[in-house]
């Protein structure tokens, strides 16, 4: 009725009590709103762990984060970040992207160690290594278009961005699903795989 999209609704509640500065703040603000008021397709508190989880482990310098959205997950990965490592986050819907940068630069996150690019994601990773900076990724977060998943991976690899022994970490796969994604990482000879069992967010 407010014509105001429900990203825009849940970055205001932040604004209103998370508190600026304070990553995990910011993700429990976000969680009570999703919670309670309206659900966004973040990656919420439970696959969260999960990230947190592997961040910690592998201690990844350079990060890279297909499919920003709200900037939840951008929040949640650099959050967990080692000391001197840099993020960069991919998103092709501009309005998605300007929430994000307001909801990455409230948890205090500047443009040094997040770097936020707008754009579609096959137009962005040919581009990462002249255009950004980045040369290898330790890490690769994907969650954006599922149907996407497997040409963004051939991409990452067919243009040499991927690190020896790099993590990729892909949420949905099994809903709603990227079955190619999963049958060419499990058959290609390239990749240990592992499923993480969780529910659906929120």
């Amino acid at each position: 009725l407010t014509g105001i999209p429900r990203e825009q609704r849940a970055f205001q509640y932040l604004l209103a009590h998370a508190i600026p500065g304070d990553p995990h703040h910011i993700l429990q603000t976000f969680d009570q709103w999703c919670y309670h008021c309206e659900h966004l397709s973040c990656v919420g508190p439970a696959k969260g762990r999960i990230v947190e989880r592997l961040l910690l482990e592998r201690a990844p310098l350079r990060v890279l984060e297909l499919g920003t959205y709200c900037g939840y997950g951008t929040v949640l990965l650099a959050q967990g970040l080692p000391s001197g490592a840099r993020l960069y986050t991919v998103e092709g819907d501009p309005r998605h992207a300007a929430v994000a940068e307001k909801v990455i630069r409230l948890a205090g996150f500047d443009e040094h160690t997040v770097e936020l690019i707008v754009g579609p994601s096959e137009e962005v990773i040919p581009q990462l290594r002249e255009k950004h900076g980045l040369m290898k990724a330790d890490f690769v977060f994907m969650d954006h278009w599922k149907r996407c998943y497997l040409r963004d991976l051939r991409l990452l690899e067919s243009h040499q961005l991927l690190a020896e022994g790099a993590t990729i970490l892909a949420d949905n796969v099994l809903f709603p699903g990227a079955p190619h994604f999963l049958q060419y990482a499990k058959t290609c000879g390239r990749y240990r795989c592992k499923v993480h069992r969780a529910s659906l967010e929120y």
